[in-house]
């Protein structure tokens, strides 16, 4: 994959930066879209190594799931240092050890000390057997103080941009499922490639979880890659009841906003062929649809927000 843009890339990346969705070179039937100024490829579902991955408890069939995923189309991989204290990226990089070509490997790092944030990341790359990450993210951004560590001449943003300039990582970013207004600032402010964040359709909301209206125009204005996490909310958005709707409904909603991949943990074997089948058979639905989930999840968006807000999944050094 190529860093260059060609100009067939550049005109796909600048039609998804539009909005528009754009299916370009699927392996078996997984539609791909351009990774923001990346110029690479990536499987609009992702494969998420967090905690549902671990849920598989048994290292074969782990390592089945994974093989079965990347065997359908699915190239983007996600992973981060503190899912499993590194047993997450120690299972992928049993993986990568023969199939690193036909994968977008994606890690996170929680440190916010420079010094920590370069060992943290050595440590990744020999847990993924690989001399490099193709996106290496800042973990988690929570509020204005978090950023203000992260952005500090000892602090972790300046070690991924030198883990990026001396190649470990080819393109860096942030995520965060819990502070829209820090995230766009982050954006705005940082020479980021690319960006995560919860973007389901409870998160248009004005919780401080509202990445749709606040942070998501900020990072299409830049030209980064998107990515989805959070679709189903920690899975409070979906299932049956007052506040939720089906798995279609919120991976179509996900999918009708300009991100080129959703990351979906995906714990079961019949989750994963579920959402293989979504994916395959994706077409953007109509704005009244679209209002029509937003209607049907409404109920559960204020708790979500609670939720995702005192959510994290970080174990800091």
């Amino acid at each position: 994959m190529s860093e260059k843009l060609s100009r067939r890339d550049f005109m796909v990346a600048g039609a998804v930066a539009a909005g528009i969705t754009v299916r370009v070179g699927a392996r078996p039937g997984i539609p791909r879209r351009v990774l923001g100024r990346t110029g690479a490829e990536v499987s609009v579902l992702g494969f998420g190594g967090g905690s549902r991955f671990l849920m598989y408890e048994d290292e074969t069939a782990a390592l089945d799931i994974l093989n079965e995923a990347i065997d359908a189309g699915v190239n983007y991989l996600d992973t981060a240092m503190t899912y499993g204290n590194g047993e997450s990226e120690r299972r992928i990089g049993l993986i990568l050890k023969e199939r690193r070509r036909e994968v977008w490997i994606t890690t996170k790092v929680s440190e916010r000390g420079y010094d920590a944030a370069l060992r943290a990341a050595d440590a990744s790359l020999k847990r993924l057997r690989t001399d490099r990450v193709d996106l290496l993210h800042i973990h988690s951004l929570e509020d204005g103080a978090d950023l203000a560590a992260i952005e500090s001449p000892e602090g972790v943003l300046r070690a991924l941009y030198r883990l990026r300039e001396e190649g470990m990582a080819r393109f860096i970013g942030m995520t965060s499922h819990s502070h829209a207004e820090t995230m766009r600032t982050a954006i705005e402010r940082h020479d980021l490639d690319c960006v995560m964040m919860a973007l389901n359709a409870a998160t248009r909301s004005g919780f401080a979880t509202g990445f749709e209206a606040t942070a998501l125009p900020a990072a299409r204005r830049k030209g980064l890659g998107i990515l989805a996490m959070k679709i189903t909310g920690q899975e409070n958005l979906v299932g049956s009841g007052d506040g939720r709707t089906s798995m279609k409904d919120l991976l179509d909603y996900s999918l009708g906003l300009p991100v080129a991949s959703c990351i979906v943990g995906m714990p079961r074997p019949e989750f994963l062929r579920e959402n293989l089948a979504l994916a395959r058979d994706y077409r953007p639905v109509t704005e009244a649809d679209r209002e029509r989930i937003r209607q049907r999840v409404e109920p559960s968006a204020a708790a979500l927000d609670r939720f995702l807000s005192g959510h994290s999944d970080l174990a800091r050094s």
